[in-house]
């Protein structure tokens, strides 16, 4: 074999591993993006003062095929609107809520929300509740779903609306992990 065909057996060698790695590469996005990952963009207010307008999030998809969602968890679902809402889980299946102004009570008991107290002491100096939207009798949440709610309660579109209700555990795309978005704000999102 000459040195030009060993040369020429070599570029095919390696034109054909850079096919392979990305073919492998391509592979790898597709099940990451698809199957266990996705990106979200915030788009409203709803969630004021912890997320905002235009910041994109990383979407765990998979951890509710593993568990069930927590109180606290801030999760990403299917809006009966054709939209998707990202909420923050309040009220899990079997579990009673109460919305009453700023307070609310699963099972007869005050939920602490550490993540919007500062919200509500300034419309409290402010002399006014920060819940200004609606109450929420107590109701039972059923079996399969949950109660979610956005931090800004005085504008959000949430289970104390007919027109979202209830999420049913088969419309929730996943939880929010990480917000990737503006770089000045990349953080992981405590519950």
């Amino acid at each position: 074999m000459s040195a030009t065909e060993s040369k020429g057996t070599q570029v095919k060698k390696e034109t054909w591993e850079w096919i392979k790695a990305l073919i492998i590469a391509g592979v790898l996005v597709i099940v990451i993006r698809w199957f266990l990952f996705s990106p979200f963009i915030v788009d409203g207010d709803s969630m004021h003062p912890n997320f905002f307008t235009g910041e994109r999030l990383i979407v765990n998809k998979i951890v509710y095929d593993i568990r069930d969602p927590k109180r606290g968890e801030v999760i990403v679902f299917h809006a009966p609107e054709g939209k998707d809402y990202i909420k923050r889980v309040i009220a899990l299946p079997g579990e009673t809520v109460k919305v009453t102004g700023d307070k609310v009570f699963i099972n007869g008991e005050e939920m602490h929300e550490n993540y919007i107290q500062d919200a509500i002491d300034q419309a409290v100096k402010e002399g006014h509740p920060y819940n200004t939207l609606l109450d929420f009798p107590e109701t039972k949440v059923p079996e399969g779903e949950l109660f979610a709610m956005g931090d800004n309660r005085p504008n959000s579109k949430d289970s104390r609306t007919k027109s979202v209700g209830f999420v049913p555990y088969n419309k929730i795309v996943g939880r929010a992990e990480v917000i990737f978005w503006p770089v000045n704000k990349i953080r992981f999102i405590h519950f």
